[in-house]
């Protein structure tokens, strides 16, 4: 039987693993950090590991993107990102400093938007991140909501300096303050406040009005309890209670201003006694709070490895699957993007082999005469595949611009493309396309393996089922990691 405090362990093990200060973490560190029983710990492992919230690697734990989804479900609930990140990015475009959003969390407040301008000195604070409220402009805004601005002249930092205004909703509540922040070796705070004041105060009012008028957000469908045949298959193994508690609050995140009990357990399909236990639990650790009969989750939801995975490069999010492909297939594989008319290498992992494909990470090539280039030319209008002209690299590389826009038109169709030795001899190489969550493909997965050791014939059969597999798990990680940042 599992105990009542299922979910409240599970959370702990969550906490100690995105605050972790070192990587790798294994479950003995977890353990240390929780002071729970090692069993307990390899329980919720395991369980977060079949829900796709943590990835194991032989003794080694890491998050997983989709952990984000949590974090996801407060900041979709909350509103306030998706209807004011639009004006902060304007207001970071117009004073070329960049721009956040903060929410009060407890003692300190908790980024919800952040609109950064990259610059050799700039700021580093991600979505997610904690600040004290005393020492930071946005948080001075919120301590005291009536005054109409507030500055920080390096109380959290030397050289970091900020302004900011509290934004409130249509009932008059100062819900988040927007920050404008910039660095000594740009201006004094007080030309920094000089230089932004009339603009905060225009986008806060253009904020407010937008708060004002925020259409509710549409009902979730009912749902299903997927635990249910997941302790059928895992057994003792699995804890349900803890993916249930885990379903709850992804549910609590379908409906601006939170849900009630009866409404919760239709979207989870999980029986209301359930969901109870589950929302006093949240409710007991800070993660969601009560308004009247509804519950909704609250700032601290984000402390579970949002801030963390939300840094994640795209090379980093896709690099695990790729060792996992290549681990299946035994043969060399990367991913690249279009850059011009190249593919420029991002991730790569190479077997260790006496006949090699000597690539690393940056190497370009020529994309009409590669795999993942027609992947990804694919996608490109006539007009633009006109202006390409390729060269013969090898014997066999297709040259004539009619040939290969045909080739491109099967690749669109058929969803990949194979190419035999057009780069150079005796290389083969297959790929498939990455897509985001829009469905337009913004990279390439492929296998390159020497013409020796693998047939056309061969790739289509055993590599390429598993190259889609592996972009649709890429592509799963990516919905998350660029929801966050905007992509």
């Amino acid at each position: 039987m599992e105990g009542a405090g299922t979910l409240e362990r599970g959370l702990a093990v969550l906490r100690a693993l995105t605050a972790a200060p070192r990587r790798p973490v294994r479950a003995t560190d977890l353990v240390r950090a929780t002071g729970l029983a090692r069993s307990t710990v390899d329980r919720v492992l395991g369980t977060l590991a079949h829900l796709g919230y943590v990835r194991t690697e032989g003794r080694d734990v890491s998050p997983a993107p989709r952990l984000m989804e949590l974090g996801e479900a407060y900041l979709a609930a909350g509103g306030l990102r998706d209807a004011l990140a639009p004006a902060a990015g304007r207001l970071a475009d117009e004073l070329d400093e960049s721009v956040s959003l903060a929410v009060r969390d407890g003692d300190g407040v908790r980024f919800v938007v952040q609109c950064t301008r990259r610059r050799t000195m700039s700021v580093t604070f991600r979505v997610g991140d904690l600040l004290p409220a005393d020492r930071c402009a946005a948080g001075l805004a919120l301590l005291e909501p009536e005054g109409s601005w507030a500055e920080d002249d390096q109380l959290i930092e030397p050289g970091l300096i900020a302004v900011a205004m509290p934004v409130r909703d249509a009932l008059g509540r100062a819900v988040c303050a927007v920050s404008v922040v910039s660095h000594t070796s740009r201006h004094t705070v007080a030309e920094l406040r000089e230089h932004c004041l009339a603009g905060l105060r225009k986008i806060v009012a253009e904020m407010e009005a937008t708060l004002a008028g925020a259409p509710p957000m549409p009902a979730a469908p009912a749902g299903v309890d997927r635990s249910r045949g997941a302790k059928q298959e895992l057994g003792m193994g699995f804890l349900q209670s803890l993916a249930r508690g885990l379903a709850v609050m992804v549910a609590l995140g379908t409906a601006r201003g939170g849900l009630t009990l009866a409404d919760c357990a239709k979207v989870t399909g999980l029986p209301r006694a359930t969901v109870r236990r589950a929302v006093q639990t949240l409710e007991s650790l800070g993660y969601a709070g009560a308004g009247g009969t509804r519950f909704a989750l609250l700032p601290r939801v984000l402390e579970l490895g949002y801030a963390q995975l939300s840094g994640l490069t795209f090379g980093e999010v896709v690099q695990p699957h790729l060792a996992d492909l290549v681990a299946r297939v035994r043969e060399s594989a990367s991913v690249a993007v279009l850059s011009g008319d190249d593919v420029v290498y991002v991730a790569r992992v190479q077997t260790v082999s006496l006949m090699s494909i000597n690539i690393t990470v940056g190497t370009r090539f020529p994309a009409y005469a590669t795999s993942m280039g027609r992947v990804l030319l694919a996608e490109l209008p006539e007009e633009r595949l006109a202006a390409i002209a390729p060269k013969r690299l090898s014997s066999r590389t297709v040259t004539s611009p009619q040939e290969l826009r045909a080739l491109l038109r099967q690749a669109a169709a058929d969803g990949y493309a194979l190419v035999d030795q057009e780069l150079e001899e005796g290389v083969r190489s297959i790929a498939v396309p990455v897509r985001d969550r829009s469905g337009r493909t913004v990279a390439a997965v492929n296998v390159a393996t020497h013409a020796g050791r693998a047939s056309n014939a061969t790739l289509l059969r055993d590599v390429l089922p598993a190259l889609r597999e592996t972009a649709a798990r890429m592509e799963a990680d990516l919905v998350h990691v660029h929801a966050a940042i905007g992509g």
